[in-house]
């Protein structure tokens, strides 16, 4: 063995190792949480700047824009500047920009923030899992990604559900500054206690290395990408010429950069990482993850909403119960069951879990209580608990440590994109969903057909009881059948996206099986660190 390979060997964090994970996970959580806790306080902002609703959702798209290019290309960035130094950068930044949104006094000014928030926000995430995979052995690294599956699965779970209150209670400008206390806490415990390890600054890049033309591909495809994903829905997706032409330069964008990086000598992304076989099965895991997990956690309150009549703060708090369950799951999954079965079969008992939860919601009714809805979402987090650590840890195995920064930017960028594709389909389909079950139903709204017409008197008398009279009960009548209709059109409606989920989380079943057959030592096997 060289003497440097003795070094790198040899080499561990003057830091504990645990509070390392906490202070760099509470960074990605600031942000992660930031990606779903604005969305409920839209309307309010708009009120406030006086701005349209519409326009205001231009805050959410301008932070997954900057978001999504910086995600990329952040482990390149690290290596010019230093890995904690563009950290530490990232959050104090971050910290600022929420400073800057929770003071802005037009809807520009807010759109500017949220961009530069959402430029600095995209090297937290990665950096953090760069971080971890440094900082712990291959043997102890499931332990250490339960700590970040709480905050990957936990914050988009509580966004909404903290967003309403801070919103109702207080003001909406509080939903960016409760970041300023968390942001400058993670800024002096990394300051303290995190270190650049010696092979990463020997791979030190310079600024005559950037590779313009790969950045200015990925800003294109995945700038485009995020506009197309988060407008679409609001633009009537693809028969809106802008929404086709975001399509188009997304295209060529995404697969200009990837013939790009693939041939030029130095890329500012080595997609190199993919020659690795589990880590190119683990980011078509995670990609799926992502889209499930982000899709789950968005139709769920939506229905409750929407159709339910839940409180914005009653429909967030049907995911809490699963949150909880989750953080007793993920720590259990990783200290007991990693070490004894091979990561591969628990991630596809993962997926066969929530394919199994996603069929059983497809048994929904416009009745349906708030227990057992809280019941459907702990059953599909069950799901969850079993697939985040596994997959993070088996990902990384057999992965040179030298690539764990484009590594980590690759496989977060995959996992964040698959959670606005999820959202953007989910909420596409239940749209076409609704106005088929509509049409359907409304073809027995019928003076020919005798149940309608049977409902219809039934209805109608009973108003006429009421004191209604009859010209106007009978309009009334007509009226609450169609609201019922419309109802059962959307309860249906729901009842197909979330079978669409299950098919297509038993489909990753056989995919997990892909994965080389590795299984994670236990901590006693791992040599101290």
């Amino acid at each position: 063995m060289s003497d440097t390979a003795a070094s790198d060997a040899a080499w561990k964090p003057k830091g504990n190792p645990w509070l390392i994970a906490v202070v760099v996970t509470m960074a990605a959580f600031m942000e992660i949480l930031d990606t779903t806790i604005v969305n409920v306080s839209l309307p309010h902002i708009a009120g406030s700047v006086s701005a349209s609703y519409d326009d205001a959702t231009w805050t959410l798209t301008s932070y997954l824009l900057a978001n999504g290019v910086v995600l990329t290309v952040s482990g390149f960035i690290g290596r010019l500047i230093g890995r904690k130094r563009y950290f530490l950068i990232c959050i104090a930044m971050f910290t600022v920009c929420s400073f800057l949104c929770g003071t802005a006094t037009s809807l520009s000014q807010l759109v500017v923030y949220r961009l530069f928030q959402g430029l600095f926000g995209g090297g937290l995430q990665p950096n953090q899992q760069s971080i971890i995979l440094d900082t712990f052995p291959p043997a102890r690294r499931s332990q250490a990604f339960s700590v970040v599956a709480v905050a990957v699965i936990f914050a988009p779970a509580i966004g909404p559900t903290l967003g309403g209150w801070l919103t109702d209670n207080y003001s909406w400008r509080w939903v960016f500054l409760i970041n300023i206390p968390v942001g400058l806490l993670a800024f002096f415990a990394v300051t303290a206690l995190v270190e650049d390890p010696p092979w990463l600054k020997r791979q030190k890049a310079r600024i005559g290395d950037t590779d313009w033309v790969g950045l200015g591909l990925i800003a294109l495809g995945l700038g485009c990408l995020q506009v197309m994903l988060d407008r679409g829905e609001d633009d009537d997706w693809f028969s809106n010429p802008f929404i086709q032409q975001m399509a188009i330069m997304a295209a060529i964008g995404i697969t200009g950069a990837v013939v790009w990086l693939t041939t030029t000598k130095k890329p500012i992304v080595r997609l190199s990482v993919f020659l690795d076989r589990n880590f190119t099965v683990g980011s078509i895991v995670i990609f799926a993850l992502g889209t499930v997990l982000y899709s789950g956690t968005v139709l769920l309150p939506q229905l409750a909403q929407e159709r339910l009549g839940y409180t914005a703060l009653l429909a967030g708090l049907l995911l809490s119960p699963g949150a909880v369950v989750l953080v007793v799951l993920v720590p259990i999954v990783g200290r007991f069951i990693l070490p004894r079965v091979q990561a591969r079969y628990v991630i596809a008992v993962g997926f066969l879990v929530i394919g199994s939860a996603f069929a059983y919601s497809h048994s929904l009714t416009p009745d349906i209580s708030f227990e057992r809805l809280a019941f459907l979402r702990i059953f599909q987090i069950v799901g969850l608990g079993f697939l985040f650590v596994p997959n993070s840890t088996i990902t990384y195995a057999t992965l040179p440590k030298e690539l764990n920064g484009d590594a980590s930017a690759l496989y977060v960028m995959l996992r964040n994109v698959a959670g606005s594709i999820g959202i953007s389909v989910a909420t596409a389909l239940v749209v076409q969903r609704t106005q088929a079950h509509q049409a359907y139903l409304a073809e027995h709204l019928t003076p020919f057909d005798q149940p309608y017409n049977n409902l219809l008197a039934k209805n109608t008398q009973t108003l006429v009881d009421m004191g209604h009279s009859a010209a106007s009960a009978h309009a009334a009548a007509q009226g609450l059948i169609n609201q019922t209709l419309t109802t059962q059109a959307a309860i249906l409606a729901y009842t197909d996206v979330f079978a669409y989920v299950a098919i297509a989380a038993f489909c990753v079943v056989p995919v997990a099986l892909l994965f080389k057959s590795t299984k994670v030592k236990s901590d006693a096997a791992a040599p101290a660190h």
